[in-house]
């Protein structure tokens, strides 16, 4: 199968402030290619998964908690891979995000884009484009978010289906986002201190440069806390779920915060999470032009197919996510599988040992994709 290290570096936009914005892309392995139409004139266009990282929307970068597994299954099918950035709260806003991903929908859609892969002497070069006609949007935590952004806000065109991976944002009207914790809720580890973050609290973040990179770091050994992550920007959706303030952060709306205004009629309605009719009273408080950053508040009988891979025992993206937006959609006529981990935290396909154990659920996402494409497994 294709590695990791056989792509190209692509940069798709660059911001008003001259912030270039990066997506890398593997081609499919060239047996298997799935051409269903032409780009450039002459060059064959492939099918796409196109991936969005994790990282709570506030740290990481296209390389960052990378799936090899899903690399790997996508071009062996015959479909190119693309994992993208895309800007990162804060300073940015959910907006911000929402705009990324409908320029780098833009530029794929683009006729005369085609790409040249380096080859080795004796190698046949690998020319391709790309059909817009033919994405599949995946994403794992923060990622799977972003797949549902591409659903709401990319008109045409739009996805033919989302693989979501313990996907952030399935329901943000929840005590998950909205209510300070005093106890340690994300599996056991300690609370943040804010005074070590002040740089990236309101209003402080009115002087941060917007960045679309953000890779992981970490403490070495020796550290007090071996291990514990040494870029502060992997610890602030903590930090943010922890204060009960990610949607101020998510949507910009500071003063008045939009996340005291949603508490206090989550606590005075008492409202049932797992059922959207319950939850009007908070509804009525999002401000129509935020609308269209809730993915629960957008799903009709046009989102596309989505399979959802999570883990029962996921105490950064509690199941409940992936459970309601099944519902939903499933409810709007559209198909939709939930394939539930018993037991797993987040991020359960990076431990060790994870081909072996889930090799049959990934060849299932595997199915899934092609199936939605138009091209079934051989």
């Amino acid at each position: 199968m294709s590695g990791i290290e056989e792509h190209l570096t692509i940069c798709y936009k660059e911001t008003p402030e001259g912030l270039p914005i990066y997506f890398d892309i593997w081609p499919p392995m060239p047996e298997k290619s799935t051409t269903s139409g032409q780009s450039n004139g002459t060059i064959p266009s492939a099918s796409v998964v196109l991936y969005f990282h994790g990282g709570g929307l506030t740290a990481g970068n296209r390389r960052s908690w990378f799936p090899l597994w899903l690399q790997r299954r996508a071009v062996s099918s015959g479909h190119a891979f693309i994992s993208a950035d895309y800007r990162l709260l804060p300073p940015a806003t959910g907006h911000d995000i929402v705009k990324d991903i409908k320029d780098l929908f833009a530029f794929l859609k683009d006729p005369l884009l085609s790409f040249t892969m380096p080859s080795k002497p004796g190698d046949e070069q690998i020319k391709f484009g790309v059909d817009p006609q033919s994405i599949v949007v995946s994403g794992s935590s923060a990622g799977g978010f972003c797949a549902y952004l591409a659903a709401i806000n990319c008109i045409s065109p739009k996805p033919k289906a989302i693989l979501s991976l313990y996907g952030m944002g399935g329901d943000l009207l929840t005590p998950t986002y909205l209510s300070p914790k005093k106890d340690p809720f994300f599996r056991g580890r300690e609370i943040l201190d804010p005074a070590d973050f002040q740089e990236y609290l309101y209003p402080s973040i009115t002087t941060l440069q917007a960045i679309s990179d953000s890779p992981l770091a970490y403490h070495p050994e020796t550290y007090h806390i071996p291990g514990y992550p040494a870029n502060p920007r992997m610890l602030l959706v903590r930090l943010y779920f922890q204060l009960g303030i990610f949607l101020d952060y998510y949507t910009g709306e500071h003063n008045p915060s939009l996340s005291s205004i949603l508490r206090v009629e989550l606590q005075q309605h008492k409202v049932d999470p797992d059922t959207i009719p319950s939850n009007e009273s908070i509804i009525a408080k999002i401000p129509d032009q935020h609308r269209n950053l809730f993915p629960q508040l957008s799903v009709t009988s046009s989102w596309p197919p989505t399979m959802f891979l999570h883990g029962t025992a996921d105490t950064a993206v509690p199941i409940h996510e992936s459970r309601l937006m099944h519902s939903l959609i499933k409810d709007a006529g559209v198909p939709t599988e939930l394939v539930a981990f018993e037991g797993l935290e987040h991020s359960f396909d990076y431990e060790a040992g994870a081909e072996e154990r889930f090799g049959e659920q990934f060849d299932a996402a595997r199915n899934f994709i092609d199936l939605w494409i138009g091209r079934k497994s051989l």
